[in-house]
């Protein structure tokens, strides 16, 4: 328990609140639980029992009885991962807050110091919005791994503005494992994630995002997030079968949030970027596919965006092909374009090893 100095605020609260979003993860779960227990009571851990019908719920209870100042358990039904994630979150009384995948886990030497620098932080009652830490794709089938960082971007150990950040290489933008927001800012944020629908990781970064002036990078590999299993939403046939949910967030970022709203150009321009990025992944989806039913879900959204969006259209067809395909794939033939881009997006898929 932690005495928090700043801004007036002299109350007893946990360090940060770690919600595990558990559906059917009886396989999993100890491994993620077992991973945060090195940090003690300073932090709490809430484990969403999401509907499961496995011996998750068991699991999740034995690990709140023999840690009771530090794990609690939401049983609910089934509402899907943004859902259990939203039960977790208005639940949640730590100083900061973040997700952990009930299949994923947490490195105990990073977490050591992760823990330890937002103790420094709450101490000297300086509370960035947001802290950012590295993690570190593990194909752990085919033995590989990457780890994605922001030394490029974000300068180390010291709280900084937009203004500050440097330029994110190609594939190095925040996405949910490298992110620890201020609890009282995401709540704020209006932050809305759709039942029974995957991909909302998207959402999570970006409505809170919205709202953060203050960021601290702290170069620690902090979260393993493991890859290669045939039934992850992240497998590759899985997320073509899912792409109409995948569309879903996309129009979701497109259409309610506005970018245009941040008075700080360079954050502004972060969110586009975000959104961009979102919208080449659904593209890669829809094309990877290689069905002709695909490329018709891709030549209509576009359209879509170009009629309903044209400002985030013209930033898509304006950048180079490195960063964004879009404009390249649309005006080449598409008898060459299209198996061309599918194959450089199974090239660069398995040496950047996204998902």
């Amino acid at each position: 328990i932690i005495y928090v100095k700043g801004n007036d605020r002299h109350i007893m609260q946990k360090l940060l609140t770690v919600v595990i979003p558990s559906y059917n993860a009886s396989r999993y779960l100890s491994y993620a639980v077992e991973s945060l227990l090195p940090a003690g009571r300073c932090i709490e851990v809430i484990i969403v029992n999401d509907g499961s019908t496995d011996e998750t719920g068991e699991i999740a209870e034995a690990y709140a009885q023999k840690h009771p100042d530090m794990i609690r358990v939401i049983n609910k039904e089934n509402g899907g991962h943004g859902d259990a994630i939203m039960a977790g979150l208005k639940d949640a009384k730590g100083l900061y807050f973040r997700v952990l995948d009930s299949d994923d886990r947490m490195d105990k030497e990073a977490l050591e110091k992760y823990i330890r620098q937002i103790q420094d932080l709450s101490e000297a009652g300086s509370l960035p919005d947001l802290i950012v830490t590295n993690y570190v794709y593990e194909k752990y089938l085919e033995g590989r791994k990457k780890v994605v960082h922001y030394r490029k971007a974000l300068p180390e150990n010291r709280i900084i503005g937009w203004d500050d950040i440097g330029r994110f290489s190609c594939g190095s933008y925040i996405l949910m494992h490298a992110a620890t927001f201020r609890t009282d800012l995401i709540k704020e944020s209006g932050i809305r994630m759709p039942r029974h629908t995957y991909y909302v990781d998207h959402l999570f970064v970006c409505y809170p995002m919205m709202y953060v002036k203050t960021i601290y990078y702290l170069d620690v590999n902090l979260y393993r997030y493991f890859i290669g299993r045939e039934d992850q939403s992240v497998n590759d046939k899985v997320m073509v079968s899912r792409t109409d949910q995948q569309i879903r967030i996309n129009r979701i970022l497109l259409y309610d949030l506005d970018p245009e709203k941040s008075e700080n150009e360079n954050q502004k321009e972060y969110l586009y970027y975000y959104i961009e990025l979102v919208t080449s992944a659904t593209m890669s989806l829809l094309l990877y596919s290689n069905t002709r039913k695909g490329e018709k879900q891709w030549e209509a959204l576009l359209r879509e965006i170009r009629l309903k969006k044209p400002e985030a259209y013209e930033r898509f067809m304006r950048r180079p092909f490195f960063l964004h395909p879009v404009r390249p794939v649309m005006n080449l033939p598409h008898a060459i374009s299209y198996p061309l881009f599918r194959l450089i997006y199974c090239v660069l898929r398995y040496f950047f090893m996204f998902s």
